[in-house]
């Protein structure tokens, strides 16, 4: 049985192809792959964020949580190309995809990195097998900004858990925007943000999905 989206290293068989990103702004061609998320098409969710989030801080640091192959991440580099955008995923199939679909657009801004569930930066090998960490720690916040379309379906002990860490590195005026579908919890995932401390706003509301405005704690 092939592994999940959200496996570090995928065992379904690699079959390459390709999504487009049509938005009002760009239209962005991917290479995606089997053992990713959404590999035949970008989600409706992803969509929907990217659709309806508020303008990026020209400059700084951002963050796509759970980059996937990169939809999320690389209209950040090109809606704010003098910011440096960070795409972190626990899916090392998907951190190499998202490395091509930004060399292919030429979006040098941003940068992607395998981390673990817990937030690190993990070891990645590279083509002569050796041990890789291709970002600076010093890339790990604070953000500016973070989008994400997180993985729900991981379950909710290690959703918080990520939620807790990544939310917490926004500078103190930095905002999180989250989409989550209602039938999977999204309203109940408010509830909890809003207890850890983690002030939580719908913002959006469209085709069953929520956008989730959130700041870190004592933000």
């Amino acid at each position: 049985m092939a592994k999940h989206y959200f496996d570090p290293d995928p065992d379904a068989a690699s079959r390459p192809s390709t999504a487009d990103l049509v938005l009002p702004d760009l239209h962005l061609r991917l290479n995606t792959d089997r053992g990713v998320f959404s590999p035949d098409k970008v989600d409706l969710g992803t969509r929907v964020l990217l659709e309806t989030v508020p303008a990026l801080p020209a400059g700084g640091s951002l963050l796509d949580l759970g980059c996937g192959y990169g939809p999320v991440a690389l209209t950040m580099a090109s809606r704010a190309p003098g910011a440096v955008v960070l795409g972190v995923d626990v899916n090392a199939r998907a951190v190499d995809l998202a490395r091509r679909n930004a060399a292919g657009h030429g979006l040098d801004n941003a940068r992607f990195a395998v981390v673990s569930p817990e937030g690190d930066l993990a070891g990645e090998q590279g083509g002569d097998g050796t041990a890789q960490v291709p970002v600076a720690e010093d890339l790990l916040g604070p953000f500016d900004a973070l989008w994400s379309n997180p993985p729900i379906r991981v379950g909710k002990g290690v959703l918080h858990a990520m939620l807790r860490t990544w939310v917490n590195r926004l500078t103190p005026e930095g905002v999180a925007h989250l989409v989550v579908q209602r039938h999977l919890g999204s309203d109940s995932l408010q509830k909890w943000l809003d207890t850890e401390g983690l002030p939580a706003e719908r913002v959006a509301s469209r085709a069953g999905y929520r956008v989730l405005a959130v700041r870190r704690s004592g933000g």
